[in-house]
């Protein structure tokens, strides 16, 4: 009677996280699929003025990779860059001049704000926040908001302003492609794509009457007027998943956005430890639950039913002989290896990896509870020698 039980509950499990696959196949926005890339677009008649804002603390192993992508942009208009050094230790304020004098290109203005962020802001939005307002004084239609690991291809902001442009979006952002090298990020970066795009359904970002708001921090093009209009950066000052928190502000305040995968944005920056990896993922995780235990807890049951019940229901099922579990549970990993198939094609790596995503969905649930340890132990949201408290731990400037 108990082994009839404990063989019930297997297969009810099993059903129910089939159940949740077919979801999310079929009612979450198509997530899995890799189509969304930049919008139809015209080419303007005139080129409106865009000024590249790029924050950059200790980064000078990147910037000889990202930096002259960025001067070397063919951009019809007037357009400069604005590289703000946010306290960097290892000359990446001198290393940005000394490769603009080598390659030439677009103007670049090299500044910092000077000193420790104030209370309630993340170093990156406060550099943001300098960028921002020199580029304002030179009264741009449109702000490019990249990182210092992204490398841009020539024409690329030649066509996110033809695309802002066309759709008469206030926002365009573009997934930029991460680096796929070592095994860890093989088996860790497409998933983690996979997974954001599971939590933010690029369509639905798209669509004015959705609720879902995103964007990649690495590669955002804002309308100038719409960052006026949201109050961006102050409005999201303290936010450690910051781009999420400024497609919100823009959304919110009646702005037109858009979220793809790109095709001539690239990041440079190389992950090949898992440790590595592992720090990336669990620094902002629990940010990204809300610093709430109950939404940890139903994350983690949430993580676990969705990706470990299917390989586990199909070997209980298979060692038991009870092939209804084995049935239900094969079937729920086979939907989800089918749903990952087109990211691996997208980065370029064998199908062999989809049937792993199990394996690697438990190492996203280790580095999430990894956060909120991290967290109360006072480390959490740590990065390049700063941790961020949560935002309501800091006091509220208005």
């Amino acid at each position: 009677m108990g082994q009839t039980a404990h063989v019930s509950a297997v297969v009810w499990t099993a059903a129910v996280s089939l159940a949740a696959w077919v979801w999310l196949l079929l009612g979450q926005g198509f997530f899995w699929r890799t189509d969304v890339r930049l919008p139809p677009r015209r080419e303007p008649a005139v080129w409106p003025p865009v000024c590249v804002v790029v924050p950059a603390r200790d980064e000078a192993a990147v910037l000889p990779a990202s930096l002259p992508s960025l001067l070397a942009q063919d951009y019809p208009g007037r357009a400069e860059v604005f590289l703000i050094d946010d306290g960097s230790s290892d000359g990446t304020a001198e290393l940005a001049r000394a490769l603009a004098r080598r390659h030439g290109g677009l103007p670049l203005t090299v500044d910092s704000p000077g000193g420790e962020p104030p209370a309630g802001w993340t170093g990156k939005l406060w550099a943001l926040r300098h960028g921002i307002g020199l580029a304002r004084a030179r009264a741009p239609e449109y702000l490019l908001l990249t990182d210092a690991d992204i490398a841009h291809a020539p024409d690329s902001l030649r066509h996110l302003v033809a695309a802002a442009r066309t759709g008469g979006f206030d926002l365009v952002s573009q997934m930029a492609r991460l680096r796929v090298r070592s095994r860890w990020e093989r088996l860790v970066v497409p998933a983690f794509v996979y997974f954001f795009a599971q939590l933010y359904p690029f369509r639905r970002v798209g669509r004015k009457s959705a609720r879902t708001a995103a964007a990649a921090g690495g590669c955002v093009l804002l309308r100038a007027e719409a960052a006026d209009r949201a109050r961006v950066p102050e409005a999201i000052r303290h936010a450690v998943i910051d781009d999420v928190a400024l497609a919100r502000a823009v959304k919110d305040g009646g702005g037109h956005i858009w979220l793809g995968l790109a095709e001539r944005v690239d990041s440079v920056r190389p992950y090949p430890r898992l440790h590595d990896l592992w720090r990336m993922v669990s620094r902002s995780a629990y940010a990204q639950l809300r610093h709430h235990p109950l939404v940890l807890a139903g994350t983690v049951a949430g993580l676990a039913l969705v990706y470990l019940v299917p390989p586990a229901a199909l070997v209980a099922g298979a060692a038991a002989g009870d092939t209804a579990a084995a049935v239900l549970g094969g079937l729920a990993w086979l939907v989800m290896t089918g749903t990952y198939l087109p990211m691996l094609r997208y980065y370029r790596q064998p199908p062999w990896l989809a049937p792993l995503l199990p394996f690697t969905a438990s190492l996203y649930l280790l580095m999430t509870v990894d956060s909120a340890v991290r967290h109360y132990r006072g480390r959490g949201a740590a990065w390049k020698g700063r941790t961020y408290a949560r935002p309501d731990a800091v006091p509220d400037e208005g």
